[in-house]
């Protein structure tokens, strides 16, 4: 009698019941991520869906329909996809015969240089080039290096300049005491080199990327490889149209236009 009052057994189970999750086609995804970055995904479709599907149960997201509706009406969760999909493993003076080539053409040039860096990722190579020109003698005041990635955290990391052994692998141990302080372990970079560089969140096809001006020289390493060659060819003519003079080739990565 009256057994609706009775007390729950506290070692009764609690069911949960977990929401039906649809992760079936993600080509959708890769179609709206390539048309919004240029980035494709061909011949990686499993490793995509296994990025997306984490994604999406971190934020209990139980469908990729239902991302795909969120991303397009929320920035910041649009946001956090590009930075999740885009990888940004780099170090120092990376390719470093195009460094000195630029390095030798600013020496010659004997002139204030606007240089853009597009990609960034998380700051080294744009921080090379300008401590590659420091260390050829060019005055500090003759250089404005913009380094521009669409990985919020890259820039967020690159603003902060602090690397590992890595990072720092192909750094002579003179180089490393003339820039960079040690604090455990990590390496810090000093403001004599971070005050050259300046970064922006932006993607290339974006309308406003021209707003950011003209530049001497401009650096686009390891971006066009992810790329399929219509987006490249695109992309080429952006960046090459950003030049003040068609004096000099943008310097591409090796493998960037193949």
């Amino acid at each position: 009698m009256f057994s609706f009052f009775k007390k729950k057994d506290k070692n009764e189970p609690v069911v949960v019941i977990k929401p039906t999750e649809e992760f079936d086609d993600v080509m959708p995804i890769a179609d709206y991520f390539h048309n919004e970055t240029g980035v494709t995904f061909d011949r990686q479709e499993s490793i995509l869906k296994n990025k997306v599907v984490s994604f999406c149960r971190r934020r209990e997201i139980y469908s990729f329909s239902n991302l795909l509706e969120r991303v397009k009406s929320d920035s910041q969760l649009k946001q956090e996809l590009i930075d999740h999909l885009t990888t940004n493993e780099t170090f120092f003076y990376r390719e470093v015969k195009q460094i000195e080539q630029l390095t030798k053409l600013v020496k010659e040039k004997n002139s204030s240089v606007d240089i853009l860096c597009a990609p960034s990722a998380t700051g080294e190579e744009p921080y090379s080039i300008a401590i590659s020109l420091l260390e050829a003698g060019v005055a500090p005041s003759k250089i404005s290096i913009l380094g521009i990635d669409i990985n919020s955290d890259a820039i967020s990391k690159a603003k902060v300049a602090q690397y590992g052994e890595r990072n720092v692998r192909n750094l002579s141990s003179d180089i490393l005491n003339n820039y960079f302080v040690k604090e455990d372990d990590k390496y810090a970079l000093k403001d004599s080199v971070k005050s050259l560089v300046s970064f922006k969140i932006i993607n290339i096809f974006d309308e406003s990327f021209r707003n950011l001006g003209k530049f001497d020289f401009i650096f686009s390493r390891n971006m066009l490889i992810y790329f399929n060659k219509e987006t490249k060819l695109k992309a080429k003519g952006i960046l090459e149209s950003m030049r003040k003079t068609d004096e000099y080739d943008v310097f591409f990565g090796h493998a960037d236009l193949y």
